[in-house]
């Protein structure tokens, strides 16, 4: 309520002359100010992304700036005005060297939460969110700061979720030959292709607005999410499609079961290149770094394989476990670090360049668990643990292992699957 001139609320504002909240505004300008000051660079590279008026803070008071420059007076590098301009450039670069470092070097801090109520095999991160499920009826959208469920998605009692993928807007999940859409507020939306239905879907991944599904019959099957239909079809390979992987420039590349890599593109029906590996092991996982341009593929026998795609030549192999992989991943923008994760449950740090392995992480099950309940979740909590090179791992106990059917990388974290109720998030810090 607004009182009168004489001694009202709205006349002693005008008398102290604070107007639209400006002094309020530039309290807060100051105080962030001085917390920021204490923050390093990593940290406050980070604080950048958390909200528009933070970022404003930040760059108006010009911290980063010297912060950065500091880095590299104190590493022996020149400040020149030409290299001023690559600041974000090398920001990024120390960001993505302190996360290296971590995943190689860093303790290890295990952080495990009950996501479902029956074994869920898959997981997808992006944007500071986790999706999960495959094996329950619903699949789970987390924040990965609080790990609250921030949102539910059921699917149909008629059909089982084989595999899904999800950006800002909308989660695509693959419903054995059927492909179904929840949005964001929950409105979901199943639909066949325009022949009434597919051969059996193995593997689905996203790029909007084509939904790619890798089928059992060796094709490749891209679906319009907005008119709902299938656009094309492409002859991948000879036996099933086991896994995909999308590029920001429109390519599919696809693994299958004979051991091959086959390459295509979203506005072709053809097939235009293969990488071959050097045995015929069953390609079981898949990823495509843009920055690098190399593709990395995991085999049902335990070996990685690199390929730069520029070349479409081999860079290098190594068999870094006697079992099926299931999955490999990296950090976006990151050129040096890919987590593997298999059946053997050792959590592997390899060069993306090498293929040298960096580090062998495992669940360090001698140390009691420690355990802490938020308003959203009870956290068990247990330190990770680093293989000596010459320790053998089946030697190892399994309640150390559990099996990693599924891999996600984050900004010094990785979470992991294991066909269980339980999600794990593996935190690395120096």
């Amino acid at each position: 309520m607004e009182h009168g001139p004489s001694g009202g609320s709205t006349a002693m504002r005008r008398r102290s002359g604070v107007r639209g909240g400006t002094r309020m505004e530039c309290l807060e300008h100051d105080i962030l100010c001085i917390i920021f000051s204490f923050l390093d660079v990593f940290d406050l590279v980070r604080c950048t992304a958390v909200c528009k008026s933070w970022n404003a803070v930040i760059r108006k008071s010009e911290l980063l700036q010297v912060l950065y420059f500091k880095l590299r007076r104190d590493s022996g590098e020149s400040t020149s005005s030409g290299q001023r301009k690559s600041m974000e450039f090398g920001l990024q670069e120390v960001a993505m060297k302190y996360h290296r470092l971590c995943l190689q070097r860093g303790r290890i801090d295990i952080h495990r939460w009950k996501a479902h109520s029956v074994g869920v095999d898959q997981c997808r991160m992006k944007m500071g969110l986790l999706l999960t499920g495959v094996g329950d009826k619903v699949m789970r959208l987390w924040s990965l700061d609080s790990y609250k469920c921030e949102e539910e998605y059921y699917i149909p009692d008629t059909a089982s979720l084989v595999d899904f993928d999800f950006d800002e807007s909308k989660i695509v999940g693959l419903l054995g030959s059927r492909v179904g859409i929840w949005t964001r507020n929950g409105k979901r939306s199943i639909f066949p292709s325009r022949e009434g239905t597919f051969s059996k879907g193995l593997c689905v991944r996203y790029i909007d607005p084509d939904a790619v599904i890798g089928c059992e019959d060796g094709t490749a099957r891209v679906f319009d999410m907005y008119s709902r239909t299938c656009s094309r079809i492409i002859k991948m390979h000879a036996g099933p499609v086991t896994c995909l992987a999308l590029s920001d420039d429109e390519l599919i590349l696809s693994g299958s079961s004979l051991g091959s890599v086959s390459i295509s593109d979203l506005a072709s029906d053809q097939r235009v290149a293969r990488l071959r590996s050097t045995d015929s092991a069953g390609i079981r996982t898949l990823c495509f770094n843009p920055c690098s341009h190399l593709v990395f593929a995991g085999t049902t026998v335990g070996y990685t394989y690199c390929w730069d795609l520029r070349t479409m030549k081999s860079l290098w192999e190594t068999r870094i476990s006697s079992n099926v992989l299931y999955s490999l991943s990296y950090l976006r923008s990151d050129n040096s670090t890919l987590a593997v994760g298999g059946i053997d449950g050792v959590l592997r740090v390899l060069n993306q360049n090498t293929g040298e392995v960096l580090s062998r992480c495992l669940i360090d099950d001698e140390r009691p668990i420690s355990s802490t309940r938020n308003m959203h979740a009870f956290i068990e909590k247990k330190k990770g643990i680093r293989l000596p090179e010459d320790a053998e791992v089946d030697r190892i106990p399994r309640t150390c292992r559990p099996p990693i059917t599924c891999l996600s990388v984050g900004m010094k974290k990785v979470v992991t699957a294991h066909n269980s109720k339980y999600i794990r998030m593996w935190k690395f810090n120096m």
